[in-house]
């Protein structure tokens, strides 16, 4: 299987299944001497594992990360950061039902058509449970970011029709897990986790958008042709698991304004080039270039369902599935720190590509 790798320079490589001994992943490229905090790489797992609400999967698993190489001493050696995450808490008994069956927008048929072969367990490889690899990785990449002033911060801004109607400028984001949806506005909040309990109710799933804002980044990140940086944000969105959706800066609403609307004008502020807008989300030409960036990502509603629904079996044969075993009617309140995870290794991965650029800068 091909395709298990992400970065340039700082690079993360996963592997493992949902109902495995475990998962775990390799990053390779990671400066040496950065002071590891083991307790906030915890934290960050703990708010993407299941069960930490009645509105997500009630999966029990503790997520502990393991690791088996480049760090000494609390600090890394600059050689390769070997870790696993073992699954603790699988029910391959749940997904008996779907040996021979393929579950209507899941990847049973197309693994089975790649491969001829396919763990039905869980989805195997497919399995949103791998993106806790991504976590650790973002965790680490975000402490690399915090030493340049970067932050990068998600939150839920739609789930189904209900919609935050304020910008990220008029947020307080330091509220976005003040509560179980992840949504730092509590009125808008309490009304998606209505909907959420609602839709759980009724055996169904829903899905919505979650926004992205990294703060701090400078301008020159990003390459002009094939890896833009917003192509990359792109790509590394997109390879979430349900992710459908993605648009940066004002995105397609760009196509209801004029040039003469949509241009970000430049000016200086204390000494500092800088757009009176920011239509562009930070990144014009594929380069950052210096302003917020900012983009959306959509996710789709969980495929399994507690409902009937009809399929065929492998052989080609038609016949019915009804969802079983624990799973989330809506993956946005744990996907906050996943994007944020896959921002901030893009972000790192061009830092250090970008590094490369000025001769002056390489001796």
């Amino acid at each position: 299987m091909a395709g298990n790798t992400l970065g340039t320079l700082f690079k993360l490589t996963t592997f493992g299944e949902s109902h495995g001994l475990a998962l775990g992943g390799i990053i390779d490229g990671c400066p040496a001497g950065l002071e590891i905090d083991f307790d906030f790489i915890k934290s960050e797992l703990q708010r993407r594992k299941p069960g930490q609400s009645h509105i997500v999967t009630q999966r029990k698993e503790e997520d502990e990360v393991e690791f088996l190489s480049g760090i000494y001493e609390g600090k890394t050696t600059g050689t390769s950061i070997g870790f696993i995450i073992r699954n603790e808490d699988q029910k391959s008994k749940d997904y008996n039902h779907n040996t021979n069956v393929y579950r209507p927008s899941h990847a049973d048929y197309t693994y089975d058509t790649k491969y001829g072969i396919r763990d039905h367990r869980g989805g195997g490889r497919s399995s949103a449970r791998e993106t806790a690899c991504r976590v650790v990785a973002g965790a680490i990449a975000k402490l690399i970011l915090k030493k340049d002033g970067i932050q990068v911060h998600a939150y839920v801004s739609q789930v189904a029709h209900i919609k935050l109607k304020k910008k990220y400028s008029e947020l307080d984001l330091s509220k976005t897990d003040s509560n179980i949806v992840r949504c730092p506005d509590a009125e808008t909040a309490e009304a998606m986790i209505s909907l959420i309990e609602e839709t759980r109710k009724a055996g169904d799933t829903v899905g919505g958008i979650i926004t992205c804002v990294c703060k701090g980044v400078h301008a020159g990140l990003g390459e002009p042709v094939f890896d833009k940086l917003h192509a990359d944000l792109g790509k590394a969105m997109l390879s979430i698991n349900a992710v459908k959706g993605f648009e940066y800066g004002a995105g397609f609403d760009s196509i209801h304004k004029k040039g003469s609307e949509l241009n970000d004008l430049f000016e200086t502020k204390d000494g500092k080039v800088i757009t009176s807008t920011n239509n562009s989300g930070g990144i014009q030409g594929g380069i950052t270039n210096g302003m917020d960036i900012y983009c959306n990502v959509a996710f789709k509603p969980v495929a399994t369902i507690m409902q009937e629904q009809a399929t065929i079996d492998s052989a080609g044969e038609a016949t019915s599935i009804h969802g079983k075993g624990r799973h989330d009617p809506c993956v946005l309140p744990r996907a906050v720190p996943i994007v944020e995870s896959m921002a901030a290794l893009v972000l790192l991965d061009h830092i250090l590509r970008n590094k490369t650029t000025k001769l002056n800068e390489l001796f």
